[in-house]
Parts: structure tokens; C-alpha cells; sequence
């Protein structure tokens, strides 16, 4: 990375939003996925959408590769650095730019947490839908590239049913504007495109959301049961009266027992929790709630615990929202992996996770979303321990392939990222993946933008999607394709 392209980056954007000190750069080698690490060239911290702008035309100009990353919350190495390129911190990006009430909008820059748009229309009687367990410090503009949902998604839907429109800047460094206020605005859907593309496609700089109002009634349940098996019996049962809750989650015995030790949530010390929440019309709310207690009970609830306020209720989600964190109580390291499996497969998948916990020697917690199938097992390690971590990465991708077999995917909302694209030709064709890439191309024909990420390795170094190609010495006659 020349002096000359760095001094141009250096006019482009504040004084001092520039970082080229090794140990400041060190706070930017991973995103919370940390056993990917790489060091990038430089970082910029852009404080507006032209300074982004700026910085992207500059990369362009001089072929030099760049990542956007929001807080760094990512649990797939999405916003993993690329070695001499650039990494473009969007945080202080971080306006609530428009609040629309009547139509039930806020507009926002990239960089403002997910709770913070709820925070702030909540005395208005609204609030923002996608709920990650990271929603604390997740930016928005983290949610979009990776289409992130949480526990509300069952009902609710991801990111993706929630963004109306973005502003974001292409590779070439121009600006768009990619969908708006009107519901289905003509042309090519290109934000379905763009929300979940991982940062491969364009930077964005705003978003404009979707608001929903206060449901009248919320009602929360904390049951506990003997095993994993019978509250997923409770849960089929629950989805089989034809109830969709507003959530529906699972914790076994160790990532209760983490939780417990990190945030005191008091939950019962059982092999299993189920937390189920409804909302809705209140008297809708209270009927089905009656079915669903009767449900726990009938599938071997040992304890039911009825939140009776807002206070029992946020203790409950702080116990759930926590476990992640809350394994490092009980795990010198852990290992998120996150897949889905057909909720009906559930069992089976759960049984595999099991046995292999057994036969590899290593703790596996289980917190899931289990309405609609999206596991995400917690593996333990000692990194200090030789060649444990590469263990645990193992273990983690034979989860993964459980889930495959099961016919579900290797991903449900963490994104693919680094970490999972070697798993990708496990689950599409050659086809289907250069149809992928070629999309990609069209956006990002100089492959600048988040290279590395989603895709497995090509079949050879430098290889495009398409058609096979000859080689020139394999037309000259001097080799042969096998």
C-alpha cells in the first residue's frame, strides 16, 4: 500500500480518521467470530456518507480491496480485514436521521445500534422488530448485510421484511438509492438483493426501516423440562395447534447454567428451559396463551413460570439474550456455529449433536430458536491446549453437515462470512454458485468489495464464473483438463 494513495485517504476523510498504528489496528483484526484474525492496511473511520464515498472511489482508483464493518459483532468473520487493503469502520455513522410516526418509518445511518431505534420510538408507541441477542451493540448496518433476525423472527420475519429502502455506494464508489417509501417500487428487486449480500455488493450509508406499533397485550412463559426431547415435543405441539408465537426458544442445562452464573436470570435447574412468548389483541393473546400452558404441562413441564410484569419479563430475555457472552462463564473459548434444520428434524439433529459431544471430548450447549429450527451450538475449548481449536472448528463443521442432511441449511442468520464458505458447494451447484458470483460481478466486476467472503475458493486461482475456459497452454496442447 503506497505513501501516495494513503496521504490521498488521509485528505478524503477527518483529521485523524485515518489508523496505520499497528496496535490501533489491532482492535480491528476480527469481528467477534476471534479465532479469524488478520490485520488490515489501514482503517478509515468515516464520519458521512461522502466521506464513505470518498474512500470507496480512492480503493477503486487504486485496486486496492476493502471491508465495511459496523461494530464488529459478527459471528461469521464478515467484516474479516483483508491483509493491505483497507477496512471502513462505519460506527460513528450513527444518526437517527428521520422519525415518520403516521407512516411508520425512521430513516438511520448504518452505524446506530438496533436498540437505539426502539429506544427511541418507544414513547411514541412503536418499536423496531428484528431483536438479535447482540441488539445492544449490533449496528443496523450490520443487520442488513447479514439479514439478521432474532428471537421475534418467527412472527416477525429478518431484516430483510423490515428495510424499505437504502442509500449505498457501489465498488466504483457511486452512489445509489435502492427501493423508498412506496411498498413495490418498480424494477429489478435490488434490495432483496443487497440485504443479506454480506457486504459484497455496496456499502450502505442509510437505511430507512419499518416500525410496527406496540402489540396490546405480551405475555411470557419460562417452562422447564427434563430434556431437550420433551420441550421439543411442547414445541411441535404448540406450532401443531396452529399458534405462532412471537417467539419461541431453547436453552439446555449448560447454557442455563452459563447464564445463571453471568446474569442470575433465575431459571430452573433443569435439562431444558422453553421460553414462549405471544402478542397480539389481548383477548387473542389470552386464550392461546391458556393453550399453551396446558401444552408444557401435557409434554412434562416440570416448572412454569408465567411472567407477571415488565420486569419478569426482561429478566427472562436477559437470561436468553445473554448466553452467548455467558459461555465464557463455563469455557475458557467457545465456538458459535448457527445452522437450520427443519423444525420436524429437530430431534434427530439434536440426538447427532449429542453423540458427537460424547465421541469428540468436547461440551456442546444448545441455544436455539426452536420455532423455526435455527440452532446455534455453543462448542467449548482450550485454545491453550494444542490443536483443540482446530478440533472445535471441526466439530462446528460437522454440525453444519448434520444440518444439510437434515435438508436445512449451513446458515440461518450469522451469514456465511470466511467461516462458512468452504461449506457453501456442500449446499449449491457449480451452477448455482456462478449465477451468485455473477451477480456479484455486475456489482463488482474489480472483485474489491469484501473479497474473500460467502464463496468457496475457485476452482482455480483467478478463475471467474461462467462457462470452463481453456487455458492457453491447455489450447497450445501442452496440458490436458482431468
Amino acid at each position: 500500500m503506497n505513501n501516495r494513495f494513503l496521504d490521498r485517504l488521509a485528505a478524503a476523510v477527518s483529521p485523524g480518521a485515518l489508523l496505520r498504528d499497528p496496535v490501533e489496528l489491532l482492535t480491528y483484526e476480527s469481528d467477534a467470530l476471534v479465532h479469524l484474525r488478520a490485520t488490515p492496511g489501514a482503517a478509515v473511520l468515516p464520519r458521512s456518507a461522502a466521506e464513505v464515498q470518498a474512500v470507496v472511489r480512492l480503493c477503486h482508483e487504486h485496486h486496492v480491496p476493502f471491508v465495511a464493518r459496523g461494530h464488529g459483532t459478527g459471528l461469521s468473520g464478515g467484516a474479516l480485514p483483508v491483509a493491505d487493503g483497507i477496512l471502513i469502520v462505519l460506527s460513528r455513522l450513527n444518526r437517527i436521521l428521520d422519525i415518520d410516526i403516521p407512516n411508520l418509518r425512521v430513516t438511520v445511518e448504518p452505524g446506530v445500534t438496533n436498540a437505539e431505534i426502539t429506544r427511541q420510538v418507544a414513547p411514541l408507541g412503536c418499536y423496531y422488530a428484528p431483536d438479535p441477542s447482540s441488539q445492544s451493540v449490533c449496528s443496523i448496518g450490520g443487520n442488513i448485510a447479514e439479514n439478521s433476525g432474532g428471537a421475534h423472527c418467527l412472527k416477525y420475519g429478518f431484516t430483510v421484511h423490515h428495510v424499505l429502502g437504502v442509500e449505498a455506494v457501489l465498488p466504483t464508489g457511486d452512489m445509489i438509492q435502492v427501493g423508498g417509501a412506496v411498498l413495490d417500487p418498480p424494477g429489478l428487486d435490488l434490495l432483496g438483493v443487497m440485504v443479506g449480500s454480506e457486504g459484497t455488493l455496496a456499502v450502505v450509508t442509510k437505511a430507512t426501516l419499518r416500525l410496527l406499533r406496540r402489540p396490546e397485550a405480551v405475555l411470557t412463559l419460562l417452562a422447564g423440562f427434563g430434556s431437550i426431547d420433551e420441550a421439543g415435543e411442547a414445541v411441535s405441539a404448540i406450532i401443531g395447534h396452529g399458534i405462532v408465537p412471537a417467539a419461541v426458544e431453547m436453552m439446555d442445562r449448560l447454557t442455563i447454567d452459563a447464564a445463571e452464573a453471568a446474569v442470575h436470570p433465575d431459571f430452573p435447574k433443569t435439562g431444558a428451559v422453553l421460553i414462549v412468548e405471544l402478542d397480539g389483541p389481548q383477548d387473542e393473546v389470552h386464550e392461546l396463551f391458556a393453550i399453551v400452558e396446558r401444552v408444557c404441562h401435557a409434554s412434562g413441564a416440570s416448572t412454569i413460570e408465567i411472567a407477571r410484569d415488565a420486569a419478569a419479563r426482561d429478566r427472562i430475555w436477559r437470561g436468553r439474550k445473554a448466553a452467548f457472552a455467558a459461555m465464557g462463564r463455563v469455557s475458557p473459548n467457545y465456538y458459535v456455529q448457527d445452522g437450520v434444520v427443519p423444525r420436524t428434524r429437530l430431534p434427530e439433529v439434536l440426538r447427532r449433536i449429542r453423540d458427537l459431544e460424547a465421541r469428540s471430548g468436547l461440551r456442546i450447549g444448545n441455544v436455539f430458536h426452536a420455532g423455526d429450527g435455527n440452532l446455534h451450538p455453543l462448542i467449548c475449548y482450550d485454545e491453550a491446549i494444542a490443536g483443540q481449536a482446530e478440533h472445535a472448528e471441526a466439530v462446528a463443521s460437522e454440525i453444519l453437515q448434520y444440518c444439510i442432511d437434515a435438508g436445512g441449511s449451513i446458515t440461518g442468520e450469522h451469514g456465511v462470512g470466511a467461516d462458512k464458505s468452504k461449506h457453501m458447494s456442500k449446499m449449491f451447484g457449480p451452477n448455482d454458485l456462478d449465477a451468485m458470483r455473477m451477480v456479484r460481478s455486475a456489482f463488482d466486476p474489480a472483485a474489491i468489495c469484501n473479497p474473500g467472503k460467502v464463496f468457496p475458493t475457485p476452482r482455480l486461482c483467478g478463475e471467474v464464473p461462467g462457462p470452463y475456459r481453456q487455458h492457453p497452454i491447455e489450447r497450445a496442447g501442452l496440458a490436458e483438463r482431468f
